[in-house]
């Protein structure tokens, strides 16, 4: 976490970035839902902020006329969409993981759509 300039460094971005998810959980308290780190379940009514990869995404979606950064952000939005609609997002909030990692991930954090 301390290598701030090599090549496919997210320190910068993960710095910038923490100040602004403690906004948001100061001002939307409990209708925000940090998953996993506030449990694998989203409640109903809450807005939830996860991490996923666009890599896993954008290659199911064609470019268009979008750039690389929208199409990142599109895909993501697209997918879960698409896994929503046909049923299948909950599967992938709550993947079956063994106990250990299951734990691990619900501290350090998971990518949505990896299983």
């Amino acid at each position: 976490m301390f290598h701030f300039d090599v090549q496919g460094s997210v320190a910068k971005s993960t710095h910038a970035g923490i100040p602004w998810l403690r906004y948001l959980r100061r001002e939307l308290g409990e209708s925000v839902h940090f998953w996993p780190f506030d449990g694998w379940f989203i409640q109903t009514g809450q807005s939830a902020i996860v991490e996923a990869y666009p890599s896993l995404y954008k290659q199911q979606f064609p470019l268009e006329n979008r750039t690389g950064d929208q199409h990142d952000a599109y895909s993501i939005a697209a997918w879960m969409r698409q896994k929503d609609r046909s049923g299948q997002l909950s599967s992938y909030l709550s993947p079956e993981l063994p106990g250990n990692i299951k734990g691990i991930a619900g501290v350090e954090g998971w990518i949505l759509g990896v299983t």
